[in-house]
């Protein structure tokens, strides 16, 4: 299998299925291609679209076959790979899981505009501004603190299911963005937070976004350079 992503430092949904087949064991080859300006007929949008007719990254090709969009791929591993139980194997559990990883798939638009996820970069000067002028913000801030204080207490840890699963793989890019922007969060998230970023998975990834030492206007509002 072949796992096409964009830039590790800025690229939240390619940081889904790659930390979770990395992080389950999962073989594939990586293919990167590198941010730009993203205008039409720019060198990420001709070679991403010779793969993926939506123009985008993530994409899973696996024998042929092309999957693109982070829970489609997800999906489609989990079924691959049934004994690796990315979904947890109760039904009502696993409903659970899909519920809170389908509203982080179509949520939190407010977070997302506001805090870009970039590895690299540490702004908690921006992050303590927009947390006092952006109450969306704070809204999806509180929800997803939610989400995490209320299956880590039904589950018991350390993880959002217990085990690692499809649910801490999508919900990564958010850690990173929560230490970047140094948004406050309760003890408990704090230390499920330092677990993701202990993932073997998670710790590999961000290990390469710190070592691309590459600055991509595009993604970065708050700096002009490095």
């Amino acid at each position: 299998m072949q796992l096409y992503i964009g830039n590790k430092n800025y690229s939240s949904w390619s940081m889904r299925p790659w930390v979770l087949m990395k992080q389950a064991g999962i073989a594939f080859d990586e293919v990167m291609i590198r941010f730009d300006t993203m205008e039409p007929g720019s060198p990420f949008r001709v070679a991403i679209a010779e793969v993926n007719p939506a123009g985008r990254v993530p994409v899973l090709v696996d024998d042929g076959l092309v999957v693109w969009d982070t829970l489609a791929i997800a999906e489609y591993l989990a079924e691959k790979f049934p004994a690796l139980q990315l979904w947890p194997a109760d039904p009502k559990v696993r409903a659970r899981a899909r519920s809170v990883c389908a509203e982080m798939h179509s949520g939190f638009g407010a977070l997302r505009g506001a805090f870009g996820m970039n590895i690299e970069a540490s702004l908690p000067e921006i992050g303590a501004k927009v947390l006092r002028e952006q109450a969306p913000v704070r809204d999806d801030v509180a929800r997803i603190v939610q989400i995490w204080s209320e299956l880590l207490a039904q589950h018991g840890g350390p993880l959002l299911f217990g085990r690692f699963s499809i649910a801490d793989a999508f919900f990564a890019p958010v850690v990173t963005r929560f230490v970047t922007y140094g948004v406050p969060v309760p003890a408990p998230i704090r230390a499920y937070m330092d677990r993701v970023l202990a993932l073997p998975g998670v710790a590999a990834w961000r290990a390469d976004a710190l070592a691309e030492q590459t600055f991509v206007a595009y993604d970065e509002p708050y700096r002009s350079h490095r």
